[in-house]
């Protein structure tokens, strides 16, 4: 007979055993939460490892992302498609078992974690989308949308700002069915946390309207169900369960100490964890009938079974709903979609407007938005200047059946929120702020990037264009590094057919997340033959052109495009020779065959001028060193934004002077 101390052993025995075998990792995590582990995912977790995708399933993310071995254990131990052998390759290249647990690598990752905070964050975004399709799905006796989430953290996660910004919205927002496990160690890195980190936790999640159980014992199995079951009563406000543990528990000489957080224990205190556990089983190697415990495929084939009548059923009374729920939920686009899209860009292209490309984009928004059901956006605090609501809008806050959150001023946040509504399935998230503010989403873009998830992320106020609120909120550098991020599409449009186009391209992208790199200035729109309109979405075109072999190309980007084409026409006016090429989007023309690239920048022609409101060095790499560019080398100033245009040399006589010095 098995105790529940034993079955917890199971995971502690595996995790200390890959890590030395890896010789790197962090045992001390894993061991210390190892009793609420075993009590969650055996006693409360609905899951099937039969089917990982199972679309009711429970949530569960492990924020504290440098304890992966505790989750690879579970997946192992419950009969995911995870074998021993992976686990013997731990932290090893091509293995299934990475340092940090990497969602699309390991089966039954819901989420990449590791940078500490984002794990709650994106369980946040999860019980968000759980809440907003159980209220647009669910109907009188079918429950199709009916599931927890359930997210371990540590000190580290509590310290990270970002666990302010979105556990102070999800109280806001009253997530009664997000239930977050706090590891209450005492340790980190650097040691006890207690000449760095004295926050009264329970008080502050208190104080943001959470159902708070401080002083678990974390290795008592009996306080822990008896937390959860309290915890999964309160309807109205997420939980937080502060669990007392001990880090590495079990580990005679290392335990409670900073030595057991982020190092392998050893051979010798191996062998003696094992005397001390009372675990007697060689490395690796786990008794079948401790697996038969563990093992959760028959329960969880049950469950979903149970499920699968009540949708069938469902399907029979509310046929349209259902369809409908299963297209979300595949992430399959409506199937009236490309005709009704098409159509409507070139609409926008024969009915021109001079707007703003975040006036562009809320126009956009609101034809597509009758298109799209699963749409989900917000704003950090700038809807009015953002323009990211429509006719249909309704905050998520007043209606649950809504579509729109107002994230307040979170922009870290709020990414990474919209991240776990991505990665959650059923809706399509986009996120707004002025560019400038990007940077403090930073690691959450860079997160949606390595999840190669579809979150469509707005940035208005793109350059110095912004004008008299100065370098503050002039963005120079970003668009690059938004540029130079793998997996992320970035576009600045330079009117509202390139913007509708752009925002096609997001709908339609599930390799990453989308940047719109929108202006609040007024652009010119551009005329266009057909056969132009329908090269924008290959990330640059030729915009304007010459008979024969240009003398002088431009490349431009959004509001900037107005001067290239202004240019274009006094030269040819002087008989010169001259192209216009607008790329809203460098790296998707960088995708396409070279014969296209090849077409639009010939490698004889050198004389290229690159012309944007942004950093210059950028553009080194399509202009080349015998071109030139006419670009930001320094930060803006405060002024109109006219004024500023013409002190850093977007004027037309710029652009001629430098073209002529080709001649």
């Amino acid at each position: 007979m098995f105790s529940r101390r034993d079955i917890a052993n199971a995971i502690r025995a595996l995790s200390m055993d890959a890590i030395q075998k890896a010789q790197s990792g962090h045992p001390g995590t894993p061991m210390g939460m190892a009793d609420i582990a075993e009590v969650l995912w055996r006693d409360f977790l609905n899951h099937n490892p039969s089917n990982p995708l199972w679309v009711n399933r429970d949530r569960f993310v492990l924020s504290n992302g440098h304890a992966s071995m505790l989750l690879y254990s579970l997946l192992h131990l419950t009969g995911y498609d995870l074998p021993i052998s992976e686990l013997k390759k731990f932290r090893q290249l091509n293995s299934k078992t990475p340092g940090h647990p990497e969602y699309g690598c390991t089966v039954g990752v819901e989420a990449t974690t590791g940078p500490l905070g984002q794990g709650i964050a994106n369980a946040v975004g999860m019980a968000i989308a759980e809440r907003t399709l159980m209220a647009q799905f669910n109907r009188p006796g079918y429950k199709v949308v009916d599931h927890y989430t359930y997210v371990f953290m540590g000190d580290g996660c509590m310290m990270e700002g970002i666990s302010h910004e979105v556990c102070s919205l999800a109280g806001t927002l009253k997530l009664g069915k997000l239930i977050a496990f706090y590891d209450s160690n005492g340790i980190s890195i650097d040691g006890e946390i207690t000449g760095w980190f004295t926050d009264n936790t329970a008080k502050r999640f208190e104080s943001y309207d959470w159902h708070v159980v401080s002083n678990i014992d974390g290795h008592n199995a009996h306080s822990i169900h008896q937390a959860i079951q309290d915890a999964k009563k309160v309807k109205n406000k997420p939980s937080l369960l502060i669990c007392k543990t001990v880090i590495g528990f079990g580990s005679p000489n290392k335990q409670s100490t900073r030595e057991a957080h982020g190092s392998p224990l050893g051979e010798e205190e191996i062998v003696l964890t094992r005397i001390q556990l009372d675990w007697n089983y060689q490395a690796f190697t786990i008794p079948q009938k401790i697996y038969a415990l563990w093992n959760a495929k028959k329960h969880g084939q049950e469950k979903e079974n149970a499920w699968n009548i009540i949708f069938a059923n469902y399907e029979k009374r509310f046929p349209s709903l259902a369809k409908e729920f299963k297209r979300r939920m595949n992430k399959e686009l409506p199937c009236n979609w490309e005709r009704k899209s098409n159509k409507f860009i070139q609409n926008l292209q024969a009915n021109p407007l001079n707007i703003a490309s975040r006036q562009a984009s809320q126009n956009i928004i609101e034809y597509f938005g009758e298109i799209l059901p699963e749409y989900i956006g917000g704003s950090a605090d700038l809807t009015p200047s953002n323009l990211t609501t429509w006719s249909r809008s309704k905050a998520i806050n007043k209606d649950i059946t809504g579509n729109y959150i107002h994230f307040g001023v979170r922009e870290f946040g709020m990414t990474a929120i919209a991240n776990g509504i991505a990665l959650h399935g059923g809706f399509l998230p986009y996120t707004a702020t002025f560019l400038i503010f990007s940077e403090y989403a930073r690691n959450a873009i860079r997160m949606a990037a390595l999840m190669k998830i579809r979150h469509i992320m707005i940035y208005t106020h793109d350059s110095i264009g912004v004008g008299e609120d100065g370098p503050t909120h002039q963005p120079i550098e970003q668009l690059a590094s938004l540029r130079l991020t793998p997996n992320v599409s970035t576009w600045r449009p330079c009117d509202q057919v390139e913007c509708a186009i752009a925002w096609k391209y997001a709908i339609e992208n599930y390799n990453g997340p989308t940047v719109l790199i929108l202006s609040r200035q007024n652009l010119q729109q551009e005329t266009r033959t057909k056969f132009q309109l329908e090269n924008i979405s290959r990330g640059a075109y030729i915009l304007r052109d010459c008979i024969g072999t240009p003398q002088v190309l431009f490349i431009s980007t959004g509001s900037e495009v107005k001067i290239a084409i202004a240019a274009y026409q006094y030269l040819t006016e002087e008989g010169y020779k001259v192209r216009v090429v607008s790329m809203p989007s460098p790296d998707t023309f960088d995708q396409q065959d070279r014969s296209y690239r090849e077409s639009v920048l010939p490698n004889q022609i050198h004389a290229r001028i690159a012309i944007e409101a942004s950093i210059a060095d950028y553009w080194l790499k399509y202009t080349g060193l015998k071109g030139a560019i006419i670009a930001m080398t320094n930060f803006g100033e405060s002024g109109p934004a006219e004024e500023l245009f013409n002190k850093f040399n977007f004027t037309l006589e710029q652009v001629i002077k430098k073209a002529k010095e080709f001649f």
